[in-house]
């Protein structure tokens, strides 16, 4: 029998009970639709937080004090020198390295006039704005002269502005952090928050010096971020970086580093990871409805052979062999499947779009994710429709035309 004449026999078959084909190939469009958006809207949060972690500093790298946290070891077998400001002078010599800031932060009450706000005070040197592509969207932003006098200046984030001051100008207006009161001279463009939920526009920054001397009375750095010229020199400047730093810490070849570099890299690619995890372990969970569609449509294949099975013997008795009978039968089976997987391809786009809309993530929908959905609605239709299409195959052709 000619395969296009079976599709054709197949689609009178289906318009001939339009309400149960339909409630048939559901579970194949809900199966179809909810792997495809959840692998589609997956791919586009991972996207997402890459960029995000880009925009951070792509070329950078974070030193922080004390050493890698290693299974068997305890961080207290180890001597742990602090970060100070010599360690930022031997790094700012590196041939490799374009920019650096030293980084110390404190949490503090704010106050203007009648209103205050707990939040973030993060002390950077200027370089801090080069390294992470952040700017003020007004004022400026403090110089190498207010870092050398702790100067009493600070940058705010947005969230701390609409906080404290409205709809107000802020520059110029007084702010009290502790017991100091600091001068704003600049708001920091708004960034949104980080993939964890963490508001980055909720800070203060001003000079690292003030908050040592000012805020905390220490010496010592959190951590130092670094920018490299190029981000194929990141691990050229690590290696650079761990010499520098073991001679200012004064380590043996025998010491362990007492500190650990991180770059945004390795983020990058741990959440990756995670995301392709979740991925597949949500897709998997989606598939259990394309088991259950299958199911549906064997279950209502098998109803169709019982309903046709005069109309087999006649086809026996005029000619159709066994082969045409399955033949015939798996064609619609996989008919009914193309169908639900037609239409749960078209809800799964609409279901990515609209998510895409609402969470403002970057959802495209891959023709690879198309192609993969399209041929898993194919192959269950083959599956679950051999067992109907063999047992109409081998009914008795006297008995079925005895059938009534």
């Amino acid at each position: 029998m000619n395969i296009f004449l079976s599709f054709g026999i197949a689609l009178n078959a289906i318009k001939a009970n339009k309400l149960r084909s339909f409630l048939t190939t559901l579970g194949i469009i809900i199966g179809v639709a909810a792997v495809l958006s959840l692998v589609t809207v997956t791919q586009g949060a991972k996207k997402m937080i890459e960029n995000q972690l880009t925009s951070l500093g792509a070329k950078s790298i974070i030193v922080n004090s004390g050493p890698k946290v290693q299974s068997g070891i305890s961080s207290s077998m180890i001597r742990v020198m602090p970060l100070t400001d010599r360690d930022v002078s031997k790094i700012e010599k590196l041939d490799t390295v374009q920019y650096v800031s030293a980084i110390l932060d404190t949490t503090s009450n704010v106050v203007n006039e009648n209103k205050n706000w707990y939040t973030n005070i993060v002390g950077v040197s200027p370089s801090f704005l080069y390294i992470n592509d952040w700017f003020p969207v007004k004022g400026t932003f403090f110089n190498n002269y207010d870092v050398s006098n702790a100067s009493l200046v600070a940058v705010l984030g947005n969230t701390v502005k609409e906080a404290l001051f409205g709809n107000s100008d802020p520059i110029g207006q007084k702010v009290r952090i502790g017991k100091y009161t600091y001068k704003v001279i600049g708001v920091m463009e708004a960034i949104g928050q980080k993939p964890s939920g963490t508001d980055q526009d909720d800070l203060i920054i001003v000079p690292y010096t003030a908050v040592q001397k000012r805020l905390l009375n220490v010496k010592k750095l959190d951590n130092i971020s670094v920018s490299v010229y190029n981000r194929n020199q990141l691990q050229l400047a690590k290696e650079e970086i761990t010499k520098a730093l073991r001679e200012s810490h004064n380590l043996m070849p025998d010491e362990k580093d007492d500190f650990n570099l991180r770059t945004q890299e390795n983020q990058i690619q741990t959440i990756n990871s995670v995301l392709s995890v979740m991925s597949l372990l949500l897709a998997s969970i989606a598939s259990i409805s394309l088991i259950v569609g299958g199911i549906g449509i064997m279950n209502i294949m098998l109803v169709s052979v019982s309903q046709r099975t005069r109309e087999i013997g006649i086809r026996m008795a005029v000619g159709a062999r066994k082969l045409d009978i399955l033949k015939q039968f798996l064609v619609e089976s996989i008919t009914l499947s193309l169908l639900g997987g037609i239409l749960g391809i078209a809800v799964g786009m609409l279901v990515s779009k609209i998510v895409s809309m609402i969470t403002n993530w970057p959802v495209t929908v891959s023709i690879l994710a198309i192609i993969v959905s399209f041929f898993f609605a194919t192959l269950v239709g083959i599956i679950f429709g051999i067992y109907p299409a063999r047992k109409a195959s081998r009914l008795n052709p006297i008995e079925s035309l005895r059938y009534e």
